[in-house]
C-alpha cells in the first residue's frame, strides 16, 4: 500500500480516537494523565505484540538512533505531546482542539526543510500556508 494511504488511515484513526478519547475522558470524569496512561498501557501492549518479531534489530539500532527515538518519540511526542493533547481534549470541543492539534503536518515539514536538508519548494510554502488557513477558518 502506498505511504498516502497510511497517512490517511493515520489521520482518521487519530480522528477517530480523538472523540472516544474525549468521550471517555468526560464520561468517566478522568484526568488528562489517566487518560494518557489508559492509552499508553493498552499500546504498549498491542504495539509490543506487533513488533515481537523485530526485537532482535534493537541492538544493531546503535545508541545515537535509540537516543532520537526515546527524545523524539517517548519525550516530545509521547509524553509532552499526549498529555498537552489529552489536556486540550478536556477542556475544549473537538472542532476546536483536532484542527490546531493536527498541525504537526506543518511543524514536521519545518523541522524537515530547517534541520533535515529537505527542499523548500512553491508547493510546500503553498502546503503550509493553506494549512495555517484552513485551522484559521475552522478555529476563529
Amino acid at each position: 500500500m502506498k505511504p498516502e494511504y497510511y497517512a490517511l488511515l493515520t489521520a482518521m484513526a487519530w480522528g477517530i480516537g480523538g472523540y472516544f478519547e474525549k468521550k471517555g475522558l468526560h464520561l468517566g470524569s478522568l484526568s488528562p494523565q489517566m487518560g494518557i496512561t489508559i492509552r499508553t498501557a493498552v499500546a504498549l501492549v498491542i504495539l509490543g505484540i506487533a513488533s515481537y518479531p523485530q526485537w532482535k534489530t534493537l541492538p544493531q539500532a546503535g545508541s545515537k538512533a535509540l537516543l532520537m527515538m526515546v527524545i523524539g518519540g517517548g519525550v516530545v511526542a509521547g509524553a509532552l505531546g499526549m498529555l498537552c493533547f489529552y489536556t486540550a481534549l478536556k477542556g475544549a470541543p473537538l472542532s476546536r482542539v483536532m484542527p490546531i492539534a493536527f498541525t504537526s503536518p506543518l511543524f514536521g515539514a519545518l523541522m524537515g526543510i530547517m534541520l533535515g536538508g529537505e527542499p523548500l519548494t512553491w508547493k510546500t510554502v503553498a502546503g503550509m500556508f493553506l494549512t495555517v488557513a484552513g485551522i484559521v477558518v475552522l478555529t476563529v
